[in-house]
């Protein structure tokens, strides 16, 4: 596959991770408070899927597991809204599957070339260890959102989430710069600055509330 086609999806991906962003931070911006609408989920679960793929186009291990961690949280988010079972049953059964079936396609006469995901030339060790503490670091924000909500069985995005958004983007935006991938730099160079409005207004919401 050409590297144009690649860099296609990767962009769509963050596009669409940039677009749900915007979406709650507009709404949340009209609301005085943060919102979490049912949208953006849908838009995170189908980023999510094109940035695993785009992961595994470029034999990216951070960024799939990055991508795996927060999957199915995305799907539970749409569960706890209800919004999940008005999909087509088809469609839910094979976004379920989704990431069994890539790592199935990645095996190799019946063993996974996993040299390519952890020797890969253009990723050193350091590199790769960043890239990988980023994306856990990244993903403890969706971890700490799916403990709340499960406790107030409400789909909610507190200001824990935001805090731990711009630490990941900050050290995401690192790797990026150092493995060079304009697909990483370009989606949390804009996220990170929603990130910390989002803050401020959680802040202010919790103080005017107090």
């Amino acid at each position: 596959m050409s590297n144009a086609l690649i860099y296609t999806i990767g962009f769509l991906a963050q596009l669409l991770f940039s677009g749900r962003l915007l979406l709650q931070w507009i709404l949340s911006e009209r609301q005085k408070r943060i919102i979490t609408p049912s949208l953006f989920w849908k838009l995170s679960l189908f980023a999510s899927f094109l940035l695993f793929v785009y992961g595994y186009l470029r034999d990216d291990f951070a960024i799939m597991l990055g991508q795996t961690l927060t999957y199915f949280i995305y799907i539970r988010n749409l569960q706890l809204q209800g919004e999940w079972y008005k999909s087509p049953k088809l469609l839910r059964w094979f976004l379920l599957i989704f990431p069994l079936l890539v790592v199935l396609y990645g095996y190799n006469n019946g063993q996974y070339d996993a040299v390519e995901l952890f020797q890969n030339e253009a990723i050193p060790t350091w590199l790769l260890w960043l890239g990988i503490i980023a994306q856990i670091l990244f993903t403890l924000r969706f971890i700490y959102q799916w403990m709340i909500s499960e406790k107030t069985k409400t789909s909610q995005l507190p200001v824990g989430f935001w805090r731990l958004s711009v630490l990941g983007a900050a050290l995401i935006l690192t790797y990026a710069i150092f493995r060079k991938d304009p697909v990483l730099f370009v989606g949390h160079s804009a996220g990170l600055i929603i990130y910390i409005r989002n803050i401020f207004i959680g802040k202010k919401e919790r103080h005017e509330n107090a």
